[in-house]
């Protein structure tokens, strides 16, 4: 079996890092060799977050090497964008149509593009924009895009759903395991 490199980018606070642990833990207990990385430099203030997960038989580095990325998942629009280099030709790109301006743009030193969905369909022409914004509000809870996404991968990889279920009804505090169950189900919709 060949190994399965799945990227998770977005901006601080998206829950990126809880994606990536839930991840993990549903690749191990279903009997893969798992290894994760993240950076999450200045994600208290908007910054990028990127977590690098691998699994397969025997994983030996966590980081994906530029256009090796089976998956991406992307919580922010114009992060599919700008690491779109990372994919294989043939991969799966889902990514939520959010749009969080990151502070670098108040300075102009970085333009976000009016026209972020058209230049990742030049690039990535497979690329799924799902409408994470008004399933947000449909569930009720604005900050469930990982739990959404985490649907979304469950609906292509042969993991049972279940098994999702039960690691993130572990990871999140009781008070929240009915809006993250909901999300899950709606991100599995999508597909």
């Amino acid at each position: 079996m060949t190994n399965t490199n799945i990227l998770l980018v977005g901006v601080g606070g998206q829950g990126i890092l809880l994606a990536s642990e839930v991840m993990s833990e549903v690749f191990r207990r279903a009997g893969f060799d798992v290894k994760k990385s993240e950076v999450h430099g200045m994600a208290q203030r908007g910054g990028v977050v990127s977590s690098h997960v691998r699994f397969g038989e025997k994983v030996y580095s966590p980081m994906i090497e530029e256009g090796d990325a089976d998956i991406m998942l992307s919580f922010e629009l114009m992060e599919a964008l700008r690491w779109e280099h990372y994919l294989k030709p043939d991969a799966f790109l889902a990514t939520s149509n959010v749009r969080m301006v990151p502070p670098i743009c108040n300075s102009g030193t970085i333009i976000y593009p009016d026209d972020t969905c058209e230049q990742l369909k030049k690039v990535h022409p497979q690329a799924r924009v799902l409408d994470i914004e008004n399933t947000l509000q449909e569930v009720g809870n604005s900050k469930v895009t990982n739990v959404i996404m985490l649907g979304v991968l469950s609906t292509i990889l042969k993991i049972a759903e279940n098994d999702w279920l039960d690691v993130v009804k572990e990871a999140v505090p009781p008070k929240l395991i009915d809006v993250n169950v909901k999300a899950f189900t709606a991100g599995r919709a999508f597909l």
